[in-house]
């Protein structure tokens, strides 16, 4: 009885591995390809709903792909362009699995899968953008030259139960090599620029210079002229008064140049005055007498 219960239980646990491994579960986003001994044609078609599904156990094995939209990021690509430039370009490429059965006979797994993409992104982008300009890869055609890289990716992608959603160029710039040579020359062109407008500008500068001197030099000549004529014309109406001072008083016009002259001849404080001359010298007149040579004018 003892022996029977074991075989029992041993039964019961062998027919609950054999169940457990009888069934498998396919997810809303995903597909599965059941493989018999290893051959993935053993069964109809590749099971692409979700739901419940039964296998043989330790005969057949499922293999569960992606359904949903799946990214590659390359490594940035050196490309020669038509303009003999070259380019470091950066992309990414977006696929989906449309027939498990071809996917995995051509690449067994995802990972295989990935490097040929890869390979063949890299060689159709080379093909195409090694047609086009480095402005029309730049600027010009970008949009146009991405989907002409997809349509070609998808032409063998597609034997291979792949179809391409999308290709991207994200980044496609100068090999920094090249792009310091661009910038040196780029800064060595400001810098000629920049001489070339101070040196217009020290032109200016000294244009604008000359003829400010010139018309200094104008206004100074013009003032000049201007200050003696009017000194001219002040001296002559000082002679006038002068004059006219004589002929009216000529005592007393004689005593003013005499104040005059004393104030020049004895100024304080120059520590230059010299005179050799006798006290009794008529220049000295009028210190013994203010009223030497002073005769009063008679009234009407």
């Amino acid at each position: 009885m003892r022996y029977f219960l074991s075989f029992m239980l041993v039964m019961l646990l062998f027919g609950a591995v054999v169940l457990y491994s009888s069934y498998f579960i396919v997810h809303q986003n995903e597909q599965a390809l059941v493989l018999r001994f290893g051959d993935p044609t053993a069964r109809d078609a590749p099971i692409t709903k979700a739901g419940l599904y039964w296998k043989i156990p330790f005969v057949e094995t499922v293999e569960v792909f992606d359904k949903r939209i799946l990214d590659i990021d390359t490594d940035p690509q050196t490309v020669t362009v038509a303009d003999k430039k070259q380019l470091v370009v950066d992309s990414f490429m977006r696929y989906r699995i449309t027939d498990p059965l071809k996917f995995y006979q051509k690449f067994l797994t995802v990972n295989g899968a990935r490097t040929q993409l890869i390979r063949m992104l890299e060689s159709t982008m080379g093909l195409v953008l090694g047609s086009a300009t480095i402005e029309q890869v730049v600027r010009d055609k970008r949009r146009e030259l991405m989907q002409e890289i997809m349509r070609r990716v998808n032409i063998d992608a597609h034997l291979l139960g792949v179809e391409i959603v999308d290709v991207r160029i994200m980044r496609a710039d100068l090999p920094p090599s090249i792009s310091e040579a661009i910038y040196k020359r780029m800064q060595t062109e400001r810098q000629q620029e920049a001489a070339q407008f101070r040196g217009e500008g020290e032109e200016q500068s000294r244009k604008i210079k000359a003829d400010a001197d010139r018309r200094v030099t104008v206004l100074k000549a013009e003032a000049s002229r201007d200050a003696e004529k009017t000194r001219g014309e002040g001296d002559s109406e000082r002679n006038r008064i002068f004059a006219d001072a004589y002929n009216r008083d000529e005592g007393f016009f004689e005593f003013y140049r005499s104040m005059q002259a004393y104030e020049k001849g004895l100024k304080s404080g120059s520590g230059e005055t010299r005179m050799v001359i006798t006290p009794d010298t008529d220049f000295f007149k009028y210190f013994k007498d203010p009223n030497a040579g002073f005769t009063p004018t008679p009234k009407p």
